[in-house]
């Protein structure tokens, strides 16, 4: 009772803004109650008589209800614009819109995103204007720039995808956005080139001595839609085979090495999939495999132990959503059946049913700027898609950024994606 009590006369505590409100919220109901006094004729009659008699009595009661009950009004108003500003600053003119979005976001359907890099942080910002059931499982299988030297250094699975992620799916403020992506410049000594978000989640794991954990504790700092996981929380790393029959080791090395792969695989092979990614994949309605490097970032996902299980167990909608462009080396010419033939080798059945592609033809200036860099545009061979036993999907799903690089379009790719788990079988097949 003594603990209920000081919780209470907290909120008489200066500099909430309340007080005033809860003041008048008092005296309105105080009105309400000597109103509906008078009105019910209540009071002895000696008493009225000063008020002129019952009649008198009873329009003095309607005033003191109708002024009461605004001063009610008001006070309640007001007072939860006090709670919105110190909660949400930028939305106190419009908590109830606030309240409505969020309900809407919390009942969404449960989705899954598996991939890496900047494709799937990509798709997340679109995802999550639908629901907050989102997760995205995101790839540790970096080896380059700051990720790459955190493992090196201190053993930490690579944060660099994790934390990609995490900004997109974050509902901070835009300052504490910017400097979880800030990258200190070549002057910063040992700290050249790292970025503050990585540092950040290598801390986070050092002090929870759990990286899954660490990423949790991570995502309430930037109080994110969703939820981020890593597929698995052991020391792995992606090797490639080329074609030309030599390996190369580490993601970054097989992104820079400019030649052909002919399949890649996790060393050591036997790692254990996070037991929340499973259940999560099992639970999901709708999965989501790609955008993403699809040697680097897609397939290192599917090669983790339980987790290709775990999507074919799935009764989930599952797509796979074809990159747009074709990598130099890693993908050149490949078309979209080969995007697919390629993960249908590694994984042998194929963990999807549908897959997404873009037929919106790229510029010819932009595209000559790529292919003077060894890339083109994915070709959309959606009869060859479906003689491979999936259902093509085809929709225009790219823009071009103003510094010219085409990438899918966060918005109309999250709503074809959306459409697909509302229909089935949607318009723009």
């Amino acid at each position: 009772m003594k603990a209920a009590l000081s919780k209470a006369v907290r909120w008489l505590h200066p500099g909430l803004h309340v007080k005033r409100w809860l003041l008048l919220l008092t005296v309105g109901l105080a009105a309400i109650g000597i109103g509906m006094v008078l009105l019910l004729n209540l009071f002895v009659f000696d008493l009225m008589a000063p008020l002129g008699g019952p009649g008198g009595a009873m329009m003095v009661g309607a005033i003191a209800v109708a002024l009461g009950c605004a001063a009610v009004v008001i006070a309640l108003r007001q007072t939860l614009r006090s709670v919105a500003s110190a909660l949400h600053p930028e939305g106190r003119e419009h908590l109830v819109d606030l309240m409505l979005e969020e309900r809407r976001l919390q009942g969404g359907p449960k989705v899954v995103v598996v991939g890496g890099g900047t494709g799937l942080a990509m798709l997340l910002r679109g995802l999550k204007k639908y629901t907050t059931n989102l997760t995205a499982v995101a790839t540790v299988a970096d080896s380059g720039g700051s990720s790459g030297r955190l493992r090196q250094d201190i053993g930490v699975p690579p944060p660099g995808d994790i934390r990609n992620c995490l900004v997109a799916l974050a509902d901070s403020e835009q300052l504490m956005t910017e400097l979880f992506q800030f990258r200190f410049n070549g002057q910063a000594g040992g700290l050249s080139n790292h970025s503050f978000g990585n540092l950040l989640i290598a801390a986070m794991t050092e002090i929870t001595g759990d990286f899954e954990q660490a990423v949790r504790e991570t995502s309430r700092v930037l109080a994110i839609r969703g939820r981020v996981l890593p597929p698995t929380v052991d020391a792995v790393e992606l090797c490639a085979r080329m074609t030309d029959g030599t390996v190369v080791r580490g993601e970054a090395d097989i992104s820079a090495a400019g030649k052909q792969i002919d399949y890649v695989y996790l060393d050591p092979p036997d790692v254990t999939a996070v037991d929340e990614v499973l259940e999560t994949i099992e639970a999901a309605e709708l999965i989501v495999i790609g955008p993403g490097s699809t040697f680097t970032s897609v397939i290192p996902n599917l090669l983790i132990s339980g987790v290709p299980e775990a999507l074919r167990r799935s009764p989930a909608v599952k797509v796979f959503v074809c990159n747009v462009m074709t990598q130099p080396g890693e993908t050149t010419g490949f078309s979209a059946s080969d995007h697919v033939k390629a993960i249908q080798r590694h994984t042998q059945e194929l963990p999807f049913d549908y897959v997404l592609m873009n037929v919106a033809r790229v510029e010819e200036s932009v595209l000559e700027r790529y292919r003077a860099e060894g890339a083109d545009q994915v070709e959309a061979d959606y009869a060859e898609v479906a003689r491979m036993g999936l259902i093509p999907l085809r929709a225009e799903l790219i823009s071009v950024s103003a510094d010219g690089w085409v990438r899918h379009d966060t918005v109309m790719l999250a709503r074809r994606l959306m459409e697909l788990l509302e229909n089935r079988t949607p318009a723009f097949v």
